[in-house]
């Protein structure tokens, strides 16, 4: 048997575990090998946690099991499809297929995986896009429904700034800053909350390459104070056109 990391270092955890018999459902066998280790695939089963086997033996105890799988590694930057032709060959010669027969086997070549994955990640792209956009509306009409308040719990010093002096411009300007350092101030807080879970992420999944990117950091501050310019101005405009004798007279 050849048994991976994890398994030799919960059995033989002080010990070399080569030459040491171990038993696997009531048989007995010898570990003649350790895998090296391996991290696996995001949470699932690496080759840690992998006992095998002889396959004569295996068909010896489980009749019952028909389907077999046979992994066949590429060697490196050789072509996908001559390796596969070759395997196929192979794979029709040992199990005697008559020549214009189809193939009794199939194949899961990483071509599949790859293009799998990618309707998978497309799918989350889309999904994550349409989650998004509704939080970005629902947080922009908040964010303008604040500044609508604040500008009628400040009717009284907007009418103040006009008489003394201050355009239509700096009042519009004073309340865009406000509701842009709200929104930017909220995905700041966004933004560190992301890096702190992929910095969790990868120290707990090492196969999950968590990281933060710098571009869509940038993004993420420019749509921030995107969002706060475009659901800003509606009251920051209200506030600039207000008469400055009405806001004077406002209690």
């Amino acid at each position: 048997m050849v048994i991976g990391k994890d398994i030799a270092e919960t059995l033989f955890p002080r010990v070399e575990p080569l030459g040491k018999v171990v038993r696997l459902n009531g048989g007995l066998y010898e570990v003649i090998g350790v895998f090296e280790h391996d991290s696996g695939l995001f949470i699932g089963a690496s080759v840690d946690q992998f006992a095998v086997i002889p396959l004569s033996d295996f068909h010896k105890n489980n009749p019952d099991v028909r389907e077999l799988a046979i992994a066949f590694t590429a060697a490196r930057n050789s072509d996908i499809e001559t390796a596969k032709d070759e395997v196929r060959e192979a794979m029709r010669r040992r199990r005697h297929v008559p020549l214009k027969a189809p193939d009794d086997f199939e194949f899961i070549s990483p071509d599949f995986l790859s293009a799998l994955w990618n309707q998978l990640t497309g799918a989350l792209a889309i999904l994550t896009g349409i989650i998004s956009s509704i939080g970005l509306l629902v947080g922009g009409i908040g964010v303008m429904n604040i500044m609508l308040i604040s500008v009628t719990e400040r009717t009284g010093e907007i009418g103040v700034r006009k008489a003394i002096g201050a355009r239509r411009a700096d009042i519009r300007v004073q309340f865009l800053l406000e509701a842009v350092m709200l929104t930017f101030t909220g995905g700041l807080i966004g933004i560190t909350l992301g890096a702190a879970i992929a910095f969790t992420v990868r120290h707990l999944l090492p196969s999950v390459p968590a990281q933060v990117s710098y571009l869509w950091v940038g993004l993420g501050v420019a749509m921030s104070v995107g969002v706060g310019i475009f659901f800003g101005y509606y009251p920051a405009n209200r506030a600039a056109n207000l008469d400055p004798i009405v806001c004077l007279r406002y209690e």
